[in-house]
C-alpha cells in the first residue's frame, strides 16, 4: 500500500515537472533564463522552448517590438526666465534583452526620467519665442542625445516628439495682448496701404483719362481741319469749274451773236434793247439782295455802253472776214 501511494506522488510530482519544463514564447517576445541564479547566456526565442526544472529560471520576459512611452507634463524655464509646461511621447524598443535587464534596474522608469531630464536641458537653451518655431529641431536633438545615452541599456530610441509646450497663465494672458496688438497693427497697416494704393488708381485713373481727353480733342481738331481744308479745296474747285464754264458760255454767246450779227445786220437793235433790259434786270437784283448797295446808274450812259458793244462786236465780224479772206487766198 506505501509503494502505491509513493508512485502516485512521484507521477504527480514527475508530471508537475515536466509541465514546468515546457516554456512557449509569443512571437516579437524574447525571455532570459538563470540557472541556480547564474545567466548563462541562455535566452528562450519565440517558439516551444524546454528549461530543467528546479534549476533554470525565467527571471525576464518582455518584448522586442516598438513601445511608446508617454512623458507627462514637465515644468520648465526657458533662457528668458519664463516657465513653461512641456509634455512628450518617445517610441523606443529593446535591442539587447540582456543589456536591457542586467545594465539598469527599473528601465522604463530610468528612461522616463533621462526623457525629463533632456527636455528640461533643451527647453533651458531656448527662448520662449524660439519653442515654439524650433520644435522639430528639439525633437532632433532630443532624439540623437536619448539614442546615445541608452545605448548602454540595448535600447534604440527611434522617434521623440514634443506634444504641448504650454506657458503659464500670465504669460498667456500677454502673449494674447501682443498678438491683438500685433493684429490691429497689421489692420492698420493693411488699411493704409488700401488707401494708398486706391489713392494711386484714382489719379492714375484721372491721368488716363485727361490724356485720352486730350488725344481725342486732338484728333477731334485734326479731323475738323481736313474736313475743312477738303471743303475748301472742293469749293475752290467748283468756284473755278464754274467761272470756266461761264467763260465758256460767253463765248459761245459772243461767237453765236457775232454771226448773227454779220447774217442779219438790223440785229444790233434787238442786241441793244436785249442788253439794256439785261442791265436794268441786274440793278434790280443787286438792289433786292440782303446785301444791298446803293448804287447811281446814269441813264445816258446805257446807249454808249450799247454803241462800244456794237462796236467790239463789229470789229470782231471784221477780223474774221479779213481772215475768211486770208484763208481763201
Amino acid at each position: 500500500m506505501e509503494a502505491f501511494w509513493t508512485f502516485i506522488v512521484l507521477v504527480v510530482f514527475g508530471g508537475a515537472a515536466a509541465s514546468s519544463s515546457v516554456k512557449i514564447v509569443n512571437q516579437g517576445n524574447e525571455a532570459l533564463v538563470e540557472t541556480l541564479g547564474k545567466y548563462s547566456g541562455k535566452k528562450l526565442q519565440p517558439g516551444l522552448n524546454f528549461i530543467i526544472p528546479f534549476l533554470d529560471n525565467i527571471v525576464f520576459k518582455e518584448t522586442t517590438r516598438e513601445k511608446v512611452l508617454d512623458i507627462p507634463a514637465q515644468p520648465c524655464i526657458t533662457s528668458d526666465n519664463v516657465s513653461i509646461s512641456v509634455d512628450a511621447v518617445v517610441y523606443w524598443r529593446i535591442m539587447d534583452m540582456e543589456k536591457a535587464y542586467y545594465k539598469v534596474e527599473n528601465l522604463r522608469s530610468a528612461m522616463q526620467n533621462l526623457v525629463l531630464t533632456q527636455i528640461r536641458s533643451e527647453m533651458g537653451k531656448l527662448e520662449l519665442d524660439q519653442t515654439f518655431t524650433a520644435r522639430a529641431e528639439v525633437n532632433e536633438v532630443l532624439l540623437r542625445e536619448l539614442d546615445i545615452a541608452t545605448d548602454p541599456w540595448g535600447v534604440k530610441v527611434t522617434r521623440v516628439e514634443l506634444r504641448d509646450i504650454v506657458p503659464s497663465k500670465a504669460v498667456q494672458d500677454s502673449m494674447e495682448l501682443q498678438m491683438s496688438a500685433e493684429r490691429r497693427k497689421r489692420a492698420a497697416v493693411l488699411t493704409s496701404e488700401g488707401e494708398r494704393e486706391s489713392a494711386v488708381n484714382s489719379a492714375r485713373g484721372r491721368a488716363e483719362a485727361q490724356v485720352l481727353e486730350a488725344e481725342a480733342q486732338q484728333r477731334a481738331a485734326i479731323l475738323e481741319a481736313e474736313a475743312e481744308k477738303q471743303a475748301i479745296l472742293l469749293k475752290a474747285e467748283a468756284q473755278r469749274q464754274e467761272q470756266v464754264m461761264k467763260a465758256q458760255a460767253t463765248s459761245e454767246a459772243m461767237q453765236i451773236l457775232a454771226k448773227t450779227l454779220k447774217v442779219h445786220p438790223k440785229m444790233s437793235e434787238a442786241l441793244q434793247f436785249l442788253l439794256a433790259q439785261r442791265y436794268l434786270e441786274m440793278g434790280l437784283e443787286i438792289g433786292s439782295s440782303d446785301s444791298s448797295k446803293v448804287m447811281f446808274m446814269d441813264p445816258k450812259s446805257i446807249p454808249a455802253t450799247l454803241e462800244g458793244m456794237k462796236t467790239m462786236i463789229s470789229q470782231s465780224s471784221e477780223q474774221e472776214a479779213i481772215e475768211l479772206k486770208d484763208f481763201e487766198a
